[in-house]
């Protein structure tokens, strides 16, 4: 009998210390991590919650390789993040994101960067499962997020903080680019599939109780009447999304259409 694993992040802050005094308040992520995390233990996996403050690189990472030594072939991850989203100028020199901006996950201490949750992933044997939802702002254009039409907050870390923060520490991450360049080449043994908030260039909304993104994929689930694939999943969550957040469906690793064509969360 298959293994099912979830871990569910949701930052409703960060820490101004690390963030030059900027604390990224948002509303609806704590909501958001809580409510992933009672869908998946409906659907049989053990789950774990990480909020605000646990948050951490050391904390989320930490938790990862747990389950990446304990899930075997056919065995499956779930793993949902809610929070803001960043960028850094892509300094490695390689040519695998087109906007020239590596992607962040704001954790509560410092960013991380798209290629080190790849990396994390990477840990995983191969024909284990990785569902990963993200509920964040991937913007690709250097603008400064407003409000949207709804007047919810978008979950976007600011174009001047990104810029500030990048400055301060650009030496940390470019070096840890460079890390992360060296280790590229070799297929991820994990199936991955990804369904994100947003495209690259938009901005994911913050919500009165959950974000737009997390409140529609839990209305199309529907408690679990919810009977097709993923890419129907997908569709159907992005047929409910405003035309200005339209979100991502993405495959890495070795996921195939078995794989795919899963009812979503199945263990």
């Amino acid at each position: 009998m298959a293994t099912g694993l979830s871990l569910h992040v949701g930052l409703n802050n960060v820490d101004p210390a690390k963030y030059g005094g900027w604390d990224g308040e948002l509303v609806a992520c704590e909501n958001d991590a809580n409510d992933m995390s009672r869908l998946a233990r409906e659907a049989g996996f053990d789950d774990l919650t990480l909020l605000t403050a646990d948050g951490t690189v050391e904390n989320i990472t930490a938790e990862l390789r747990k389950a990446a030594r304990r899930l075997t072939s056919g065995d499956i991850l779930l793993f949902s993040y809610s929070g803001h989203g960043g960028q850094v100028w892509n300094a490695d020199g390689s040519d695998d994101e087109r906007d020239d901006f590596d992607e962040t996950l704001v954790f509560y201490d410092r960013e991380f960067l798209d290629d080190e949750l790849y990396r994390e992933f990477g840990r995983f044997a191969d024909g284990v499962r990785i569902v990963t939802f993200l509920d964040c702002c991937h913007s690709g254009t250097a603008i400064e997020a407003s409000p949207s039409e709804n007047g919810n907050t978008p979950r976007l870390m600011p174009i001047f903080k990104q810029h500030e923060i990048y400055e301060r520490d650009k030496e940390f991450f470019q070096q840890l680019q460079r890390e992360l360049a060296a280790e590229k080449g070799r297929e991820q043994a994990a199936s991955g599939l990804l369904i994100s908030a947003c495209q690259d260039n938009q901005v994911a909304s913050d919500g009165p109780v959950n974000g737009k993104f997390t409140e529609v994929l839990l209305r199309v689930w529907d408690n679990g009447s919810f009977s097709g694939g993923y890419r129907a999943f997908h569709r159907d969550i992005l047929r409910r999304m405003p035309a200005d957040q339209s979100p991502n469906f993405y495959l890495a690793g070795r996921a195939g259409d078995e794989f795919v064509e899963q009812r979503p969360f199945t263990v």
